[in-house]
């Protein structure tokens, strides 16, 4: 077994132990088929707690989305991110006019791997996710065979507050809902709209007011 396969098993088994990393398959079946599984976003432990949470099988093709300025700050991070988690960089500002920071997404997408992304785009300690960014929007018009799993990650902000950087032991959860599409002349202000009323819909009770 590689150093990095180790560490792979080693974090999910110190995400469990912190945190219980329970998935909850509330909507869909855990399958090794192409997904982007969007959720709202309160810490940098977020993606951890998905990729945890996903059956062994499924973590190998499944990407998560990491901010480049935080994951590779330091080499620990950076090499955390590339050779265990197989991250996809994205930079948070636009270094020319031109650049698309959705490219490496779609190549990610193309070559036939799952994401995890936020589509709020940033953290958020208001409880409730910010209006969604247009990324979600792109890649479900350019890749419409791709399924797009609404999750709700459930307690993480407690686990690991922003601004933090050592986890406090919290039970968290994840809840995986039914899939959904861009709909035929849905435009995109309305379909941001619905998926980020299905990630609210996956939180104990549902969505709330």
């Amino acid at each position: 077994m590689s150093l990095a396969n180790f560490t792979g098993l080693l974090l999910a088994g110190l995400a469990r132990l912190i945190t219980g990393a329970q998935g909850h398959w509330k909507g869909c079946p855990p399958m090794a088929e192409q997904r982007i599984y969007f959720a709202n976003h309160q810490s940098h432990f977020d993606w951890v707690l998905i990729w945890a949470a996903l059956p062994g099988e499924m973590r190998a093709q499944t990407r998560p989305i990491a901010a480049r300025d935080y994951w590779t700050s330091s080499p620990l991070k950076t090499w955390i991110t590339t050779a265990v988690f197989n991250a996809i960089y994205v930079s948070r500002t636009r270094a020319t006019p031109d650049e698309d920071p959705l490219e490496p997404l779609a190549d990610a997408l193309s070559a036939g791997d799952s994401l995890v992304i936020f589509p709020e785009g940033t953290r958020s300690n208001l409880g409730e996710p910010q209006a969604f960014k247009a990324g979600l929007y792109h890649l479900a018009e350019q890749f419409p065979q791709v399924k797009l799993i609404p999750t709700w990650i459930d307690n993480v902000q407690r686990v690991m507050p922003k601004g933090e950087v050592v986890p406090v032991p919290i039970l968290c959860t994840v809840t995986f809902g039914a899939p959904m599409a861009l709909q035929p002349g849905e435009d995109k202000r309305e379909f941001l709209a619905r998926a980020r009323a299905a990630v609210l819909a996956q939180r104990p009770g549902g969505e709330r007011p």
